[in-house]
């Protein structure tokens, strides 16, 4: 399907979502990929993987780059050729790109129960306080949002050592606000970050800049 959704976030800050309703043949034909992406690709082992490594491509495309422009560093990081910033995520049936002139970085997670299984490994003590366990929805709808927000956080600064739970900190939020801060303090760092997030469908798309 075409681009499934775009938020112009600013002048030069533009994100673009796409719902994964093609078959690998479909997405495949439609990319120009180098040698070495396509090398990449046939070694995953997931079609649902796959589909989405190519509608990430597909995205880029339709804002008027492609794969051969498209790096990644050491750390995994990757660079557009033109030095905008790139940050790129995906989800089952869903993947983002967000393009900046800032350093930015996105996440798009599905909401799922099982979150909760995993909250204690990565909510600060501080991050618990806000949350309402008696809500389930809104539980859940948080926790998602909090684990979104460190994975971008992450993303951005992309430092080895750098822990969710002892080291990204999100103050309170509701999910009507669709924005909120965190912090990250990390050795000698002391780093704000304006965060965005949204729900589409039951996914939740999170993305961050510092500021």
């Amino acid at each position: 399907m075409p681009v499934h959704k775009i938020i112009q976030h600013s002048f030069n800050t533009k994100i673009l979502i796409w719902k994964i309703t093609e078959t690998f043949d479909e997405l495949f034909s439609q990319v120009i990929l180098k040698e070495k992406t396509n090398e990449r690709l046939q070694t995953m082992k997931s079609e649902t993987h796959q589909r989405a490594f190519l509608s990430v491509r597909k995205l880029l495309q339709e804002t008027g780059h492609n794969d051969v422009q498209l790096h990644y560093d050491e750390f995994g990081k990757p660079h557009l050729d033109n030095e905008n910033h790139i940050s790129i995520t995906h989800s089952f049936d869903f993947s983002a790109i967000i393009l900046s002139d800032k350093n930015v970085g996105i996440d798009i997670e599905q909401r799922r129960e099982k979150i909760i299984r995993i909250a204690d490994k990565f909510v600060d003590k501080s991050e618990f306080e806000f949350l309402n366990k008696e809500n389930l929805q809104d539980y859940i709808s948080k926790l998602t949002v909090i684990w979104g927000i460190k994975e971008a956080i992450f993303k951005i600064r992309n430092e080895k050592g750098i822990s969710f739970k002892d080291h990204i900190f999100v103050a309170p939020f509701e999910i009507k606000d669709t924005k909120t801060e965190a912090l990250l303090t990390f050795e000698n760092l002391n780093i704000v970050f304006n965060v965005c997030f949204e729900e589409i469908e039951d996914y939740t798309l999170v993305y961050a800049f510092e500021k």
